[in-house]
């Protein structure tokens, strides 16, 4: 792994001399740091302790960090109980419903203002305080960046609401009951009143999408606490891991543990193990790859397809399954997942405690009996809950969500019905006339890193009405997008290249057969070649529009593909290490 362009934090000055501004005299630089400090109170005594800094992402735009101001206080707690000086900053902060034209867009701009901000700012360790699905990414890519020491403090799921006595909860049943209302099952007064009860307090989605995945793969990965993934938001064990979480803040500053320490080629596998045994979210595979793109380690979507080959799902959970966080909480989070996975994890590795996963996961005790988190022996799901694609279609991968397939459809042949773009989808998707089946494959272009920039969640086409009308649940959708973590069904997402920089996917019409095969981890276009090369040459090379100006330019003209994180090139780490298999557990 090449970790050049980080600092070594225990060589560097620390407190309030690290990172002095540049007035030609370095004690005058401290002088004034001091003085200005001063004015807000502060005094010599407390100047001179371990510096940690609080990144604060509250927002009013933001509910899943409403619970923000409570963590800060607690973790400013953890520090002076420590002995260190808590100092909490901005950063911006992102929220998934509130950000256009998606969240995704957003997630490097974030990643480059917690980088820079730790860069610029005096701070011997960093607590990252996100929760919404891409803050925490991005959060990641800038501490491993940055290199200062750092440790990840999500906000928790919000709790579960109810509707007539049914159990309900952000965001897979917002998706349920939008179905039902587009069938014409329910009324519009019935979706008004459920839309007011489908979120019962602030905090992240309450099922396995990408939010609640990426706490428990940050877990994993020993980047954050044990046991602090999956507390929900406004719980008093909530509380006091954000206190703990400041506490140890402290400890890795006197370390001096830069994150590249913990996110380590054997941790990320680690993530990927966590990831597939949860039925976690599509979306994290782009994150993941992004963060280990920032330390020069590059993930493999055929060693991933391999792990998922026997990494079965072992949690119950919505999407893929049937409870909700608060439950698996209770049920015993991630350590008890890490417990069943017994030898599939490297238990090795460093942890932000300073000891090993190993030894934490041992720490954690033994299980009891429940039904939430099974064992190896009878699991959810046989295999992990994500496949890799490949074929004409996708020839540098797609990816589908295979334990939250429809059975039938995990192996498929239809005929294409085509969307342009995000638009054209608006437009006709519920047109009376659109020539379309229930054995239909919906195909969506242009909705790719570079096509709609931030490559939105639309890649979850909704069943036309006339469709779901019939009683229709899924359909097999096919697109270079995205979709939510919170949703299921027989969706084809990630087709890399995508359509704008000349993928495949921009050379299928309608009425083409399209074939998918999950156990042959196939997607193809049934097309002969030399029809596919006619259609090349008759569409011409690809010319994706440029923006003219400011960071949607910057973002077209650098971001990567899905397979390399959708990353801005000039942040990714200058060397490579690539992730091989550790070890053989067949």
């Amino acid at each position: 792994m090449s970790d050049s362009s980080s600092p070594t934090p225990s060589r560097e000055p620390t407190g309030l001399r690290r990172g002095l501004t540049s007035y030609g005299d370095a004690e005058f630089s401290l002088f004034l740091r001091k003085a200005f400090i001063k004015g807000a109170g502060y005094s010599d005594d407390a100047l001179d302790r371990t510096v940690v800094g609080i990144v604060n992402t509250g927002s009013g735009y933001n509910p899943c960090h409403g619970n923000m101001p409570a963590l800060v206080e607690a973790v400013k707690r953890g520090v002076m109980l420590a002995g260190g000086l808590p100092v909490e900053f901005p950063t911006i902060s992102v929220h998934e419903s509130f950000s256009s034209p998606t969240s995704m867009f957003l997630r490097n701009l974030m990643s480059m203002d917690t980088e820079e901000m730790i860069r610029a700012q005096p701070m011997d360790a960093v607590v990252l305080i996100g929760g919404c699905d891409k803050t925490v990414p991005a959060q990641l890519m800038g501490a491993a960046s940055a290199g200062v020491p750092a440790i990840s403090l999500v906000t928790g799921s919000m709790l579960t609401g109810g509707y007539r006595g049914e159990r309900v909860g952000a965001c897979t049943d917002c998706r349920a009951f939008w179905g039902k209302f587009r069938a014409q099952e329910i009324s519009k007064p019935e979706i008004d009143d459920v839309n007011s009860r489908l979120v019962g307090s602030v905090g992240t989605c309450s099922v396995m999408g990408t939010a609640s995945t990426m706490a428990c793969i940050a877990e994993a990965m020993g980047i954050a606490l044990p046991g602090s993934a999956s507390a929900p938001a406004v719980t008093a064990d909530r509380v006091r891991i954000a206190e703990a979480t400041g506490t140890q803040a402290v400890a890795l500053a006197a370390g001096g543990i830069a994150p590249s320490s913990i996110l380590t080629p054997e941790a990320f596998e680690n993530g990927l193990r966590m990831l597939l045994a949860i039925g976690g979210s599509t979306n994290a595979i782009i994150h993941l790859t992004a963060v280990a793109g920032r330390l020069g380690i590059k993930l493999s979507l055929d060693e991933l397809d391999r792990m998922s080959a026997e990494t079965p799902v072992l949690v119950d959970l919505k999407p893929s399954g049937k409870y909700y966080m608060e439950d698996f909480h209770r049920a015993g989070g991630v350590p008890a997942v890490l417990r069943e996975l017994g030898s599939l994890i490297n238990r090795d590795v460093m942890t932000v405690t300073g000891r090993t996963l190993g030894e934490e996961i041992d720490d954690a005790g033994p299980g009891f009996p429940q039904d939430i988190i099974r064992p190896l022996s009878d699991p959810i799901y046989p295999q992990g809950s994500l496949a890799v694609l490949r074929g004409n279609l996708a020839p540098g991968g797609a990816i589908i969500k295979q334990a939250a397939v429809s059975p039938a459809l995990l192996e498929h042949s239809g005929p294409a019905v085509v969307f342009e773009n995000a638009a054209d989808l608006a437009a006709r998707i519920d047109d009376p006339s659109l020539d379309v089946t229930a054995d239909s494959v919906l195909v969506l272009k242009n909705i790719g890193p570079v096509g709609n920039p931030g490559m939105p969640e639309a890649g979850y086409l909704p069943i036309p009405k006339k469709i779901a009308a019939q009683g229709v649940k899924d359909m097999v959708r096919i697109s270079d997008g995205r979709m939510s973590g919170t949703a299921a069904g027989a969706v084809v997402l990630h087709v890399t290249p995508e359509s704008a920089v000349g993928g495949p996917l921009r050379l299928v019409r309608t009425g083409d057969t399209i074939t998918l095969s999950v156990s042959r981890r196939l997607v193809q276009l049934e097309v002969s070649d030399e029809e596919l090369e006619r259609r090349e040459s008759e569409l011409g090379p690809a010319s994706p529009t440029i923006p003219d100006r400011g960071y949607w330019r910057l973002y077209v003209q650098e971001v990567t593909q899905a397979d390399e994180g959708c990353d801005f090139r000039f942040l990714q780490a200058s060397g490579e290490t690539p992730m091989t298999p550790i070890r053989s557990y067949c």
